[in-house]
């Protein structure tokens, strides 16, 4: 079958025509035919050959960890999804350590011994191939309403389970607080999403990004009711001025410097969520007694998350159906181009049709 491969130690990366198909190996898998899957940042780090591992005794790793796929062929135990069904999978799976608590009890990603697989991008063949076969337990069946969008699932269940720990942590507050000011940092698919998460659970939002508009973020948020201001334009103290200090800050840019650069707009009992992964070598310099005595002083919590759980994933397709029904023709916006699998090096690099999010057919 037809793959994107990466080979790591060829420093390679290209579309493969014999790579193995695959078939059921146990009574509870299901084998899907891919329809789609999405490119982002992670993917750009692995064919830059700074992360990402084959399967143990192979020389290449398959691409691919955001996908949407139909069922073509179900083993003898599978229940609750049949041949036809659309799908997404998850991307995780658990290490084997008795000792890893999170594993054990279904929520590898909060895994403790970094001894987890992840589809795509850690000793475990992804999704941008023809087919795969995976269990059933790591599917989520897609109403089939959701075929033009529902690429997004896995990108959006970032917000999910950020929002999920928002939740949590807002408990340590003696009162229930209602939802206030949101500041998403970056316009990227990642942050787009989370803004319509946000305004779901209903925070005043303001998109906090890079470029100058008019430009495709800027649309999809005003059509939203998303205040959207540039950093080139606007500094973290006039952003205070302007639509108030922030409750939530959803930072998704994986750059250090904006991110330190807009804590000052943290309010008090303010939460920083932490979605994107710096690249290697960035240099960063802070005064970090100042930092470190706004968090004290002003009781601020600041929250890495990564991955996401089944429930994730489920909250993300019914957060899809709510934004399609909500704003009409807004998600689809956010999907600017489709390309064949022999585009993947140039589409991850950004030398193709530019836009927001860009995604690998092989339909």
């Amino acid at each position: 079958m037809k793959a994107v491969a990466v080979f790591p130690g060829k420093r390679e990366v290209r579309v493969i025509d014999d790579a193995p198909e695959p078939q059921l190996q146990s009574p509870t898998q299901v084998k899907v035919r891919t329809h789609e899957v999405g490119v982002c940042g992670t993917d750009k780090d692995i064919v830059s050959f700074t992360y990402g591992s084959p399967p143990p005794g192979l020389d290449y790793l398959i691409l691919g960890h955001e996908c949407l796929g139909e069922v073509i062929e179900v083993g003898s135990a599978v229940k609750g999804v049949q041949k036809g069904d659309l799908v997404v999978p998850r991307v995780r799976r658990p290490c084997p350590h008795a000792i890893c608590t999170a594993c054990r009890q279904g929520h590898p990603d909060y895994c403790i011994t970094g001894d987890f697989t992840e589809r795509g991008i850690k000793e475990a063949h992804g999704f941008c191939s023809e087919y795969f076969v995976e269990d059933v337990a790591y599917v989520h069946r897609v109403p089939s309403e959701l075929r033009q969008v529902a690429v997004l699932t896995e990108p959006l269940t970032i917000a999910e389970k950020g929002l999920r720990q928002l939740g949590h942590i807002q408990e340590r507050l003696p009162w229930r607080p209602a939802p206030g000011r949101a500041v998403v940092l970056g316009g990227g698919p990642v942050g787009l999403l989370g803004m319509l998460a946000l305004i779901r659970r209903g925070f005043a939002t303001t998109v906090y990004s890079h470029k100058r508009a008019p430009n495709p973020k800027e649309a999809i948020a005003g059509a939203v009711g998303a205040p959207y201001l540039s950093t080139q334009d606007v500094s973290a103290q006039e952003l205070v001025r302007r639509v108030g200090a922030a409750d939530v800050i959803y930072e998704a840019t994986g750059v250090a410097k904006a991110t330190v650069d807009v804590l000052g707009a943290l309010a008090p009992n303010g939460v920083l969520i932490l979605t994107g992964v710096p690249s290697h070598g960035e240099e960063l310099t802070l005064d970090g007694a100042a930092v470190l005595k706004q968090l004290v002083l002003h009781n601020q919590v600041v929250s890495g998350t990564v991955n996401a759980a089944a429930l994730d994933f489920d909250m993300a397709l019914e957060d899809l159906s709510h934004f399609r029904a909500t704003w009409p023709g807004a998600v689809e916006r956010l999907l600017t181009g489709r390309h064949p699998p022999e585009a993947f090096v140039d589409v991850v690099n950004g030398k193709v049709s530019g836009g927001i999010k860009n995604v690998i057919s092989f339909r």
